[in-house]
């Protein structure tokens, strides 16, 4: 099995039994994402459980390609399970996570771990090679140890006296040697408490946010899961493999003698994507660092230690703090707690709005411990991060302030009794800021119309950069780059027009649908970068095409030697998503639950910023520009979209269900057969 390792961890913590699941009978699912969804469909027999029952299966899947030399896809991991974040209901819902952990589990034998059951004391997952054993965490100390201090003990453990560069053999004698620590996989103590907001944390700055699933891990009371391996992957054609590396690094990646920066997705970045500040306040001392195998290395290393490796909306947390090095220094600490960047940068924001509508002020019944005097300092941003890392005020003591934010912002407002209808500007600000499933959202979904269906209509804000490159160029020469690789819609260009009248259309629902197909294989089960993937069009090639639809089957061929051409891997990555919604399905999903919050159809959104509120448009049967601020969606009008929706998937339109034809027309009779079993199969 070319790419592979050729086994898939399976680990019961409730007997302490190490299994072996053959990655052969999952190959046909390419990897990651798709690999994940059938394991827990497979293992999980009830899928209404909550995602802190132990029953509850939770999955770190890699792909051929994690550690490999290819650009941006050697070193993710894809993390699935049923999440604790959303609601009304904890959906199956994904996650994701780059550095080193996908490429250390391969090197030691290993395509992906499989975590079931709840151990009977804290405990951490000691991967060496083939060596796999459940450690008490008491014998480290592990339990109440942050991220940071948690990786770093395992680190000295695995590696003994040895100094960091030294090489050890952490298999035993004869069994290999390598520089490398152990890559570690951590929740913090919000996981341990079992914070909603509870992330996992890689190395320094690589977390998996999204989903809950710190606390999820809390909950089997599983610390960490750290592997190391000295062992190699085999691949088809190495020639061709390391041929097409250099080639795209030569024509399609960052030049330093032609520094294109008007658009860093492309290939490389100038500079750590980060937010602490202008090129003036940025701390100067510091230096690229790039997950496996990715040559655009996009975060930073910084001489004092402080905020490694933290990028984009990690390091936009405490956007109020009174300096850059404040940000920078609430950011670690945000990790090494092991907390959720986004959730708490929007529940932060609607906490200052409820201080300044007068909801905490005596006699209110609401006892915020925080004091909004200090708004800004570092010393307000510990107290608030211990708040809902530790269930208390932030200082030590009892709250049930502090118990409710650990459930979540949404949640919390809901105890509070503040999403009545009648809270006012703050209601408004907290519907705006989670607009679906209970979920911080990375854009406006009234202006960033395919980026807000493709998440309503999914579990979690898709985040997914797919299409940023709409805004560049000429409008009519970049819709004819991007939708002729879009197959096998790629004949329709007016899944572009971002017009009032386009915004619902059938010709939307298929980019919706098309987005969701390439994303769930491509970048979630080959494990392509988003920020780096889809390459449609890259200033950087000539005539500006970029490397989509002619990279991806070609670099599977000469690692894996497997001719999947690049349509048959939009076609997996549609029975991947037909897979997810069915689970959906059995976890209750009905059309009906598909919807916005209020404001969504009552207020006009806010664009996005870097040029991201002009999308195209077609006019007088010509492209153009035009502005989407100001635009609010139609509640009416969104029904219909739905109903096209269905139509392309092939669902039941009354109920969004999957129907039985759709699902065997891909192989999936058997999941048919559970639909069925439960009531939950559409017309």
């Amino acid at each position: 099995m070319n790419g592979y390792a050729g086994k898939i961890l399976r680990l019961d913590l409730t007997h302490r039994k190490v299994l072996t699941i053959l990655t052969s009978d999952y190959e046909q699912w390419g990897g990651g994402h798709g690999m994940g969804s059938a394991i827990f469909f497979d293992l999980v027999k009830d899928k209404t459980i909550d995602g802190f029952d132990p029953a509850n299966v939770v999955t770190f899947m890699t792909s051929p390609f994690c550690g490999t030399p290819i650009p941006s896809a050697g070193g993710r991991t894809e993390v699935q399970g049923i999440g604790v974040q959303s609601v009304p209901i904890g959906w199956f819902t994904r996650s994701n996570f780059g550095g080193r952990f996908s490429s250390q589990l391969k090197y030691a034998g290993w395509d992906g771990v499989v975590i079931e059951g709840k151990a009977d004391e804290p405990v951490w997952i000691d991967i060496r090679g083939g060596g796999v054993w459940i450690r008490n965490c008491a014998e480290l100390s592990l339990w109440g140890k942050d991220t940071q201090q948690c990786q770093e003990r395992i680190w000295d453990f695995v590696a003994g006296n040895q100094s960091y560069g030294d090489w050890i053999d952490p298999m035993g004698r004869d069994g290999g040697q390598t520089t490398q620590r152990p890559a570690v996989v951590s929740i913090g103590p919000a996981g341990e408490n079992l914070s909603r907001t509870g992330c996992l944390i890689h190395d320094a700055g690589n977390g998996s946010g999204q989903g809950g699933f710190g606390a999820v891990l809390g909950s089997k009371n599983l610390k960490a899961v750290s592997a190391i391996g000295t062992g190699a992957i085999w691949v088809n054609d190495p020639k061709a493999l390391l041929k097409n590396r250099i080639s795209q690094k030569q024509n399609y990646a960052f030049q330093n003698e032609n520094p294109y920066r008007g658009h860093n997705k492309y290939w490389g970045a100038p500079w750590p994507l980060t937010f602490f500040g202008d090129e003036g306040t940025r701390p100067r001392r510091h230096r690229p660092q790039a997950c496996v195998a990715c040559h655009s290395a996009c975060r930073g290393r910084y001489e004092d230690g402080v905020a490694n490796e933290i990028i984009c909306e990690n390091s936009l947390f405490y956007g109020a703090a009174e300096t850059p090095d404040i940000k920078r220094a609430a950011c670690k600490m945000l990790n090494d707690l092991g907390l959720n960047a986004f959730e708490l940068k929007h529940s932060v924001i609607y906490l200052e709005a409820l201080h300044k509508s007068g909801a905490f002020e005596a006699g209110t019944g609401l006892d915020c411990p925080l004091d909004f005097d200090t708004y800004g300092t570092l010393e307000f941003a510990e107290q608030f991060m211990r708040m809902i890392a530790y269930r208390n005020d932030g200082l030590g003591n009892p709250s049930q302030f502090g118990e409710d934010m650990a459930d979540g912002i949404v949640r919390a407002a809901q105890k509070w009794g503040k999403l009545d209808g009648n809270s006012g500007e703050p209601e408004k600000l907290l519907q705006r800021l989670f607009p679906f499933w209970g979920l911080p959202v990375h854009r406006d979904p009234r202006t960033s119309i395919s980026w807000g269906y493709g998440s309503v209509l999914g579990d979690r804000d898709i985040n997914e950069h797919c299409f940023d490159s709409m805004h560049m160029g000429e409008p009519e020469e970049m819709v004819k780059i991007i939708t002729g690789k879009m197959q096998p819609f790629e004949d329709d260009p007016l899944m572009f027009d971002f017009s009032v009248e386009g915004m619902y259309s059938e010709h939307m629902a298929k980019l919706v649908s098309w987005q969701r197909y390439y994303t769930r294989f491509y970048k979630q089960s080959l494990l392509f970068c988003d920020t780096r993937w889809p390459d449609f069009v890259n200033p950087r090639a000539p005539g500006w095409v970029g490397l989509t639809g002619e990279a991806e089957p070609k670099f599977l061929k000469a690692v894996t030697g497997r001719d999947l051409t690049y349509l048959e891997g939009i076609e997996l990555g549609q029975k991947i998503w037909n897979l997810d919604n069915a689970i959906w399905s059995l976890q209750g999903r009905h059309r009906d639950m598909v919807h916005f919050t209020g404001v969504h159809y009552e207020l006009p959104g806010y664009g996005y910023d870097g040029g991201g509120s002009q999308y195209p448009a077609m006019k007088d049967g010509k492209w153009e520009r035009i502005s989407v601020k100001e635009t609010h969606l139609d509640k009416d009008r969104f029904e219909d979209f739905k109903t096209e929706f269905y139509k392309v998937q092939g669902w039941d339109t009354s109920t969004g269900l999957p129907t039985r034809n759709t699902l065997a027309d891909m192989g999936l009779d058997h999941v048919a057969d559970e639909l069925e079993a439960q009531g939950k199969l559409g017309a």
